[in-house]
């Protein structure tokens, strides 16, 4: 609280608004490249649209308040309508952080930048805007906040972060619970 807050937080901004301009080239490539990925999916398949380059997806962070996080779109334009139809795939089986091994929705170019973690760096603007924190807790859907147990609710008593103990220790390989409490370490 009071000062230490104060500083991280400016500290938050200020590096995230730094490595923007330092990444700008890299992020512009990435846009392209989803955008080229894309268009030779929609033309293929014979859609009118590509989709966005940027996938917004509301998340739920401090204090309980939703936000709009950015990602670079890596799944096809259509991901989230298909859920329904791969729900059954769902590695952690209770929907409550759900996951997918080699997910039929993630194109080419998103297989790529997902390996990488390159699909996050927008969320760089979430930092800027003061929705995120560099480190922190990972951001939740308003469904996974719905199913927390109460031992959970701390998580939002801070920002969520684009990086944290949870991505740092395993990612995708964690069950809910050991995200839950990695998160609660870090708060």
């Amino acid at each position: 609280g009071g000062g230490r807050r104060l500083l991280k937080e400016v500290g938050d901004r200020f590096s995230a608004a730094l490595g923007i301009i330092l990444i700008l080239p890299i992020l512009a490539a990435i846009a392209i490249a989803v955008r080229v990925d894309s268009a030779g999916i929609a033309i293929a398949v014979r859609v009118d649209s590509a989709g966005p380059t940027i996938f917004r997806q509301k998340r739920v962070g401090l204090n309980g308040e939703e936000f709009t996080m950015l990602k670079f779109r890596s799944m096809t334009a259509d991901a989230e309508t298909r859920i329904d139809e791969i729900a059954h795939l769902d590695e952690h089986g209770t929907g409550q952080l759900f996951k997918v091994k080699n997910d039929p929705r993630i194109t080419r170019v998103g297989a790529f930048i997902r390996r990488y973690s390159l699909d996050e760096l927008p969320q760089l603007f979430n930092v800027v805007r003061g929705e995120m924190s560099l480190v922190g807790p990972r951001p939740p859907l308003p469904r996974e906040v719905e199913a927390y147990a109460p031992i959970a609710m701390p998580r939002l008593k801070v920002k969520p972060g684009l990086t944290g103990l949870w991505q740092v220790s395993g990612r995708s390989d964690l069950s809910v619970e050991e995200s839950v409490r990695l998160d609660l370490r870090y708060v």
